[in-house]
């Protein structure tokens, strides 16, 4: 659709490595600001294609969040979290709106360690 957010990156290592990705929408709400998606979709693409999506996080990485300096999300949010591990290579998460919507999102990518 027209209304996507696409965040392109790459894994340049020797090795796999480790990753959260989060698309976040409802919980901008407690940083100010407006017009959030209040239920994003996150994808993650690779150079096969769809590796893997979430709709809503699981409550069960959250402790991943405090580990790298992310901030907490609000608690039964739709946000969306992918935590994976990738080989080296070119990738796209892609954030869209369920059921079309739209709204503001921040696309975040961190490498555990």
């Amino acid at each position: 659709g027209s209304n996507i957010l696409i965040a392109g990156f790459s894994v340049a290592s020797t090795g796999p490595k480790k990753l959260l990705i989060r698309a976040v929408g409802p919980s901008l709400d407690a940083f100010g600001v407006s017009g959030t998606l209040a239920d994003p979709k996150l994808e993650l693409y690779g150079s096969a294609g769809k590796l893997v999506e979430n709709d809503n996080w699981d409550p069960s990485v959250a402790a991943t969040f405090a580990q790298i300096g992310a901030f907490a999300l609000t608690a039964g949010s739709r946000d969306a979290v992918l935590l994976v591990t990738l080989p080296p290579g070119n990738y796209t998460a892609q954030v869209s709106g369920v059921g079309g919507t739209t709204g503001v999102a921040l696309v975040e990518l961190y490498e555990i360690p």
